[in-house]
């Protein structure tokens, strides 16, 4: 399977934001059926992360705790927030927030003390069989310690993204077989 880096996608929500950083990592799909939507790759996106993804996330979890910052709700089940989700403005999924939405996009993200940001998950219009997902995100610093903070997440963030965009789409593959 393979991926590319792009440009933030000029369709996306995002393209219009101004920001301190970004990426955008773009794969392709056959959906024949046109079967998988946006709610579908959303709740693909937090299912089908890779084990090594997870377990940073809770390393991440235990050390900002203890500045204060974010770490997402613990009162329902990941697998309960998955099945009931809408994807509708203001929803939640751990640390992640809906802050927009159209048909084929969902904006997520977090704002913080240290830092802003926004994850677009953007599905392309089917085109002989096929669709595209891209995964974008964009970053605001607030202070010095959002720069200091994303310092070290930056080359992290740059092997998950393509790891998550991997996953989403060998997931998705399984359910249009």
């Amino acid at each position: 399977m393979s991926f590319q880096k792009v440009c933030i996608p000029r369709e996306s929500l995002l393209s219009q934001s101004n920001y301190d950083y970004s990426d955008s990592f773009k794969a392709e799909f056959t959906d024949k059926e046109n079967t998988i939507d946006i709610i579908t790759i959303t709740k693909t996106f937090f299912s089908a992360s890779p084990g090594w993804i997870g377990k940073l996330f809770v390393l991440r979890n235990k050390i900002v705790s203890v500045f204060g910052l974010k770490t997402g709700s613990k009162t329902k089940s990941k697998r309960e927030l998955l099945n009931n989700f809408k994807g509708q403005i203001g929803e939640r999924v751990g640390i992640f927030k809906v802050f927009d939405r159209s048909d084929s996009e969902i904006i997520l993200g977090e704002d913080d003390s240290h830092l802003n940001f926004r994850v677009s998950l953007l599905l392309g219009p089917k085109i002989d069989d096929k669709k595209d997902f891209t995964i974008s995100t964009t970053v605001n610093f607030n202070n010095w310690f959002g720069k200091l903070y994303f310092l070290p997440v930056k080359p992290f963030h740059r092997l998950i993204v393509p790891a998550m965009l991997k996953s989403v789409i060998k997931e998705v593959k399984k359910r249009t077989l």
